[in-house]
């Protein structure tokens, strides 16, 4: 005969433990920003040092040839040849992967 105590905790345990199980892998889960920096850092030093670097610590959203991404945008400075050059670059929250990197450009100085 089976004990009705047991079955109902047994119920109960397995609809609590479904639900928490849902709940994980409901929520999406992304890439802390400071290793989103560490990695982008890591592939601009195989050409050479940087001298700075900056991370936005909250994703935003971003479309990019009709898929939608979370992503973390940041910057990154080095020197080149005495110069100082300054790229953006935008990292999906939830691998960390680059998107998209690019170069500002400097004002051109006014000529008089």
């Amino acid at each position: 005969m089976m004990n009705w105590k047991s079955f109902i905790l047994g119920a109960t345990v397995g609809v609590i433990g479904g639900y928490a199980v849902k709940e994980i892998i409901s929520t999406k889960s992304v890439v802390s920003p400071e290793k989103v920096l560490d990695h982008v850092r890591k592939q601009f030093k195989q050409n050479g040092p940087i001298s700075g670097s900056w991370i936005h610590m909250k994703t935003e959203p971003y479309e990019k040839q009709q898929i939608h991404y979370h992503v973390y945008k940041g910057g990154i400075s080095k020197v080149n040849n005495g110069e100082n050059e300054q790229y953006e670059f935008i990292a999906d929250a939830s691998t960390g992967t680059l998107l998209d990197v690019r170069e500002l450009r400097k004002a051109q100085e006014p000529v008089y």
